[in-house]
C-alpha cells in the first residue's frame, strides 16, 4: 500500500476497533447494572436494544452524511461522541441516564460504518488488503473490548472503568485531526481510467434515494435482507445476555482475590469473541471457495444446531461448555463475511454504498430487538425458551439461504 493508503487503513483501523470495542463492553456492564439499579432483565433488554437499534438506523443517514460531508467528519464525530457518552455513562445515578448515554453512544457509532467503508472504497488503491485489515481491527475489539472491561473491573468501580474507556476515544480523535490522506484518491483514479465516478454508491436526492431502494428490493437483495436481519437477531439475542446466564450457573462462582471477586464467566465470553476471529478468517476464505449461498445455508444450519445444544452444554460440565462455547464463538462470526459477500453479489455496482447501508440497518437496527426480546424471554419464561428463539432466528435464515440458493440455480 502507499502512503495515503496505510494512513486512511490506520485511522479506519483505530476507528472499527474502538466501535466494537464500546459495543460489546455494554453486556459485561449490564451484569453489573442489574444489581446495581434493581431493574428486571426485561427492562434492561429494552434500554441496551434501544442504544443498539440507533447504531443500526442511522446507518442509511450516516452514509448520506458522508458523501455530503466526507468520511473524515463523520468519522471524528463518531469518536468524539462514543467517547462522550461512556464519559456520560460513568457519571449515570439511574437507568434513564444509561438509557440517554447508550442512545448518544448508538447515534455517534452508527456514522462509523457507511463512513468508513466509504472512505476505503473511495480513498484506497489497495481495498482487498484494507478490507481485510479493517475487519481484522473490528474482531480484536469485540474481542479484546470485554476482556478490557473485565480485567479493569478487578480493580476498579465500573464507573472508573467507564470513564477509563472514554479515554482512547479522545486521543483517537487527537489522531484522526492530524493524519492526512486523501480521501477521492481511488475515485479521481476511477474517473481518470474511466470508471464511475459514482463508485461509492452514495445518492444525490430523495427521489435518486428511493429509485435506487425500489431496484434493490425488487430483486433477490430482498432475500439477503432477510438473512441479514436474522443475523443480527441471532447475535444480538445471544451475546447481551450471555454472561448473566454464565454468571448464573455455579460452575462459575465469584473467585476471592485480592479483596476483590473474580468473574470467570466473564473470561470464558471474552475467549467466546476472541475465537471469533478465526471464524471471521474462515469465513472470509470460504467466500473464495464455495458458493455464499451454500455457505450461508450451512452456516446459520449450524447456529441452529448449536441453539438447541448450547443449554445442555452449559449444565453438562467445563469441557462440554468450553467446547459448546467455543462453536458458538466460531459459527456466529463465520456468516459475517458470508452475507457481506452475498450483498455484494446480489446488487448493482452503483448502489452498492446504500446496499449496505441497508445492510447494518438490517444487522444492526432490526437486529437491536434481540436484545429486547432475550430480556423479555428471560424474564417471562426461561434460558431454554431464549435457545429455543434463537434457533428460530437461524433456522428462518437457513430457509431464506437454501431459497437464495435454488433461485440462482433455476
Amino acid at each position: 500500500m502507499n502512503r495515503n493508503d496505510r494512513s486512511i487503513v490506520g485511522l479506519v483501523m483505530v476507528a472499527h476497533a474502538m466501535v466494537h470495542t464500546y459495543e460489546l463492553s455494554v453486556p459485561i456492564l449490564v451484569t453489573i447494572w442489574l444489581d446495581q439499579f434493581g431493574v428486571t432483565a426485561g427492562t434492561m433488554g429494552l434500554v441496551v436494544a434501544t442504544g443498539y437499534a440507533l447504531f443500526g438506523i442511522g446507518a442509511l443517514p450516516g452514509g448520506l452524511l458522508a458523501d455530503a460531508y466526507g468520511s473524515r467528519k463523520l468519522i471524528i464525530a463518531c469518536l468524539a461522541g462514543m467517547g462522550g457518552s461512556f464519559a456520560l455513562l460513568s457519571l449515570a445515578p439511574s437507568v434513564p441516564v444509561v438509557a440517554l448515554a447508550l442512545v448518544l453512544w448508538g447515534v455517534a457509532a452508527s456514522v462509523y460504518h457507511p463512513s468508513g467503508l466509504a472512505l476505503i472504497s473511495k480513498g484506497v488503491s489497495q481495498q482487498g488488503t484494507a478490507f481485510a485489515y479493517h475487519g481484522m481491527a473490528g474482531n480484536l475489539g469485540i474481542a479484546l473490548g470485554p476482556l478490557a472491561t473485565a480485567v479493569l473491573l478487578l480493580f476498579f468501580d465500573w464507573r472508573i472503568v467507564v470513564a477509563l474507556l472514554a479515554v482512547p476515544a479522545a486521543l483517537a480523535v487527537a489522531f484522526a485531526l492530524t493524519v492526512e490522506f486523501d480521501e477521492t484518491a481511488n475515485v479521481e483514479q476511477s474517473a481518470t481510467d474511466g470508471g464511475d465516478s459514482r463508485a461509492d454508491g452514495g445518492v444525490s436526492s430523495l427521489s435518486e434515494f428511493l429509485a435506487d431502494s425500489k431496484v434493490l428490493f425488487s430483486g433477490a437483495f430482498v432475500l439477503v435482507f432477510v438473512i441479514v436481519m436474522c443475523s443480527g437477531l441471532y447475535y444480538r439475542g445471544v451475546l447481551t445476555f450471555l454472561p448473566e446466564m454464565l454468571a448464573n450457573q455455579p460452575l462459575f462462582d465469584p473467585v476471592p482475590l485480592g479483596g476483590r471477586d473474580i468473574e470467570p464467566s466473564q473470561y470464558i465470553y471474552a475467549g467466546l469473541l476472541m475465537i471469533g476471529i478465526g471464524g471471521q478468517y474462515v469465513g472470509g476464505m470460504l467466500t473464495d471457495r464455495i458458493r455464499v449461498e451454500r455457505g450461508l445455508t450451512g452456516a446459520f444450519g449450524v447456529l441452529a444446531v448449536i441453539a438447541l445444544l448450547y443449554l445442555p452444554a452449559l449444565n453438562a460440565g467445563l469441557v462440554a461448555l468450553l467446547a459448546a462455547s467455543a462453536a458458538l464463538g466460531f459459527a456466529l462470526f463465520v456468516v459475517q463475511p458470508l452475507y457481506q459477500a452475498a450483498v455484494a453479489e446480489y446488487t448493482p455496482a452503483g448502489t452498492r454504498g446504500l446496499s449496505y447501508g441497508f445492510t447494518y440497518l438490517g444487522v444492526f437496527g432490526v437486529g437491536a430487538a434481540g436484545a429486547g426480546i432475550a430480556g423479555f424471554v428471560l424474564e417471562l419464561y426461561s434460558p431454554t425458551a431464549l435457545f429455543v428463539v434463537l434457533c428460530g432466528f437461524a433456522v428462518v435464515a437457513t430457509v431464506f439461504g437454501a431459497i437464495l440458493s435454488t433461485r440462482t440455480t433455476a
